[in-house]
């Protein structure tokens, strides 16, 4: 379904590079599929576009259609992957406008990210007037930006709606079984529905984490998970001929050569939030022991008006992949210019898609002259089939990177080091000691 051209790689490497990898891509093949490496026990992504559970699924598509017939405004409360990959397929198959262009159903607003005082009471004076909903995603419930968020938009549901119509506007995505999230859930009746243990945020998308405002976005929750199903059983098959099995192995091959940043360039504006998520996936999966690719991302043409210039003559340290969308939405014409003021009557009648895939084409070839490797991967079209094969293709070739660098792909340890200091200097409980010790330091 995707198609991976690694033409413009293999003049920055030796010869044999890719037999090289085989043997470590073969046990991190393993590692993957059976669940047997570090980190295993995270690994129920793997098999998940075909053992989701079915009648979460229905319940999900049923909440999805209330939240359509009875809100204007969706508010999704949830950090890092709880976030971040609802944003990414919504605004790619929609528009990075969606909020503004969307012709039925809510519009879907993101809090819980931050803690901005401005960006909060942004949304809240968004919604404040019209009928919406909340849905809450936190495993524990007691991470700090969601649970804080949640507070502040459960006390204007309740204001709005009164505690029982508020609890019909309430849903909850969290733990199955445990947590201060799911103790609120089930003592104040809000539906809920499950972060799986066995699934990290990063790698959620497709679970109810992600599904459920993708669905009230009016996406086709089916047609992502086909898609990530086929791609799911193309993968599953070892070998070198194998799609994410390439894409490792040029990247690791390329981190041995001595890069050091990936880019992730994509062409349409609606894709830029796919490129949050994929910088969540692959920086948290693989920077850790002082190893990995540091994920960046950027959005051309706009963007070779700026970083470009550091793109094409900065610092060789970098390797470009190039996500395209082979078949356009739509078309628009360029006209004539009786006057030709601006010089571009050679364009005359053609389509700005024509122009678009030369302006790529022409980047590809000075990008790697100018000496960055270049990995371009084409997906069919921008629709959900295509999408949910392209989030499942990234997913599979983060896994087996990670255990081609020796990391666990599926913890995220130093995340927990800027959570103490804050809870420390926040006053929570249990932290006095090290309160006084930052405080100290701050103060010097």
């Amino acid at each position: 379904m995707l198609n991976l051209d690694l033409s413009n790689v293999a003049q920055f490497l030796p010869g044999g590079w890719r037999t090289g990898q085989e043997p470590g891509l073969r046990k991190a093949h393993d590692y993957v599929l059976g669940g047997t490496g570090a980190g295993g026990e995270y690994t129920g992504w793997v098999r998940l576009p075909a053992d989701y559970d079915r009648e979460e699924f229905d319940r999900i598509q049923k909440a999805a259609a209330k939240i359509r017939s009875d809100s204007k405004a969706l508010v999704v409360i949830g950090i890092g992957g709880s976030y971040l990959g609802a944003r990414a397929v919504i605004e790619t198959l929609t528009s990075n406008n969606y909020n503004l262009t969307h012709k039925d159903g809510p519009a879907v607003y993101f809090a819980g990210n931050g803690l901005s005082a401005d960006a909060m009471n942004e949304v809240i004076e968004l919604v404040k007037d019209v009928d919406f909903s909340v849905n809450v995603i936190s495993k524990s419930g007691t991470t700090t930006e969601p649970a804080v968020a949640f507070r502040i938009f459960k006390a204007l549901l309740e204001e709005k709606y009164g505690k029982e119509g508020a609890k019909g506007r309430i849903y909850a995505t969290t733990d199955a079984k445990r947590g201060a999230l799911k103790g609120l859930a089930d003592k104040e009746g809000y539906e809920t529905f499950v972060v799986p243990d066995a699934v990290g945020g990063r790698y959620s998308v497709l679970t109810a984490v992600g599904l459920l405002p993708i669905a009230a976005a009016g996406v086709d929750i089916d047609a992502l998970m086909s898609g990530a199903r086929e791609e799911m059983e193309l993968l599953a098959k070892p070998g070198m001929d194998n799609p994410a099995w390439q894409y490792a192995a040029a990247r690791h091959a390329l981190y041995d050569a001595g890069k050091r940043i990936e880019i992730l360039a994509g062409y349409e504006p609606s894709f830029r939030f796919f490129g949050e998520w994929w910088k969540q996936l692959f920086g948290e999966s693989e920077g850790k022991q002082g190893k990995g690719l540091f994920p960046a991302s950027v959005e051309f043409t706009a963007d070779l008006h700026s970083m470009g210039q550091y793109i094409q003559q900065g610092e060789r340290l970098m390797i470009e992949t190039v996500v395209r969308f082979d078949t356009a939405r739509s078309k628009i014409t360029i006209p004539d210019d009786p006057e030709n003021v601006d010089g571009l009557n050679f364009l005359s009648g053609r389509s700005l898609g024509f122009v678009a895939e030369q302006a790529m084409r022409g980047t590809i070839l000075a990008h790697v002259d100018g000496g960055v490797p270049n990995i371009l991967l084409t997906a069919p079209a921008r629709d959900e089939r295509s999408l949910g094969g392209l989030i499942y293709f990234f997913e599979f070739a983060c896994g087996l990177s990670g255990y081609l660098l020796e990391v666990n792909p599926f913890d995220q340890p130093g995340v927990e080091a800027y959570k103490n200091n804050m809870y420390a200097l926040l006053g929570k409980p249990g932290y006095e000691a090290q309160k006084a010790a930052l405080e100290k330091r701050l103060d010097s």
